[in-house]
C-alpha cells in the first residue's frame, strides 16, 4: 500500500478534465467547497456526501493521560475532534479495488 496524497491542486486538475471549466474556476470551485465544508464543521453542523461519507464534530471531555517515557499521569484538557465515517458505498469500493490488487493466496496441499 502506498502512501500518496490528493492534493488540492490534483483535485482542481480533475475538475479541469472531467468538468471542462478553466483551470482558475477548476480551482476556485474545489476552494469553495471546501471552505464551505470547514464552515459547517466549524459550526459544529455534520456534513454528509452521498455515496462518500459523513464529517462530524465530537466533543471529548477532560481525562487523565500517561507519559509513555515518563509513566506520569497527564491531564488532557476537553476538545472537539473531527470524525469521518465512511459510507458502505466508499467502503465496498475501497474492498473491492483492495481485493482486486491483491487476490487472496489459496494454498495447494
Amino acid at each position: 500500500m502506498t502512501q500518496e496524497t490528493v492534493t488540492r491542486a490534483q483535485l482542481s486538475e480533475a475538475v479541469y478534465q472531467e468538468v471542462g471549466l478553466s483551470r482558475n474556476e477548476s480551482s476556485d470551485l474545489v476552494e469553495t467547497v471546501l471552505n464551505e465544508i470547514s464552515d459547517a464543521l466549524a459550526r459544529g453542523e455534520m456534513v454528509k456526501i452521498s455515496s462518500f461519507g459523513s464529517f462530524s464534530v465530537r466533543q471529548k471531555g477532560q481525562r487523565i493521560g500517561r507519559n509513555p517515557k515518563t509513566g506520569e499521569e497527564v491531564p488532557i484538557m476537553p476538545r472537539r475532534v473531527l470524525v469521518f465515517r465512511a459510507s458502505h458505498v466508499l467502503k465496498s469500493r475501497i474492498n473491492q479495488t483492495l481485493a482486486e490488487l491483491d487476490p487472496p493466496h489459496i494454498e495447494v496441499a
